[in-house]
């Protein structure tokens, strides 16, 4: 199933990445198991839809991220591949104050993929409402279309975002947009 998912430009193979923001506000890399860098994207400024174009290590450019609506901080961002130019899945947010929840959903039929959690009301309510409440660390998790635990994406205290994303079982999931979906997470939620 996930091979319906595959990025022409690129294949995320390990069961972990490493996602850093930059120093620059909504600049992030992915990184494989051995700290090589596999995948970079960063937030277009001054769009009236969000956009982010991730490239590869050698720069060349693999996808594009792009809201649906303008200012789409509770809505759907469009995962499109570069090399053929074709809609692969849908970010699709439900945004809450106690809860944040992303579903990864198929392109063409909108089918649910995955789904992406924060856990832990208390936490989540604490980063949108108390003063520096972004310098708390979120944490996910991953779960498949029949709700069964995939992988998680666990936030590192640091003074640039740092996540740690792994994926225990990526059969049913697609691991590039899960990976693209955890740095679109963090700019669009200003973490």
């Amino acid at each position: 199933m996930t091979d319906d998912y595959d990025l022409d430009g690129i294949e995320l193979t390990d069961d972990s990445y490493t996602v850093e923001q930059g120093l620059i506000r909504n600049k992030f890399r992915a990184l494989d198991a051995t700290g090589d860098v596999v995948l970079r994207g960063k937030q277009k400024m001054l769009k009236l839809k969000e956009q982010f174009p991730f490239v590869d290590a050698d720069g060349e450019e693999v996808f594009e991220v792009k809201a649906g609506g303008i200012v789409d901080v509770a809505g759907n961002y469009t995962l499109t591949d570069s090399q053929t130019g074709e809609a692969v899945v849908i970010l699709d947010n439900d945004y809450s104050i106690m809860q944040d929840t992303w579903k990864i959903r198929d392109a063409d039929t909108e089918a649910k993929l995955a789904e992406i959690t924060s856990r832990g009301a208390l936490t989540t309510l604490a980063r949108n409402v108390v003063p520096f409440g972004g310098w708390i660390p979120q944490k996910y998790e991953i779960t498949d279309v029949e709700g069964d635990h995939v992988g998680d994406i666990d936030g590192q205290f640091s003074l640039r975002d740092r996540y740690e994303v792994t994926v225990d079982d990526a059969s049913g999931v697609p691991t590039e947009p899960v990976v693209a979906a955890a740095m679109v997470i963090d700019a669009i939620q200003g973490n």
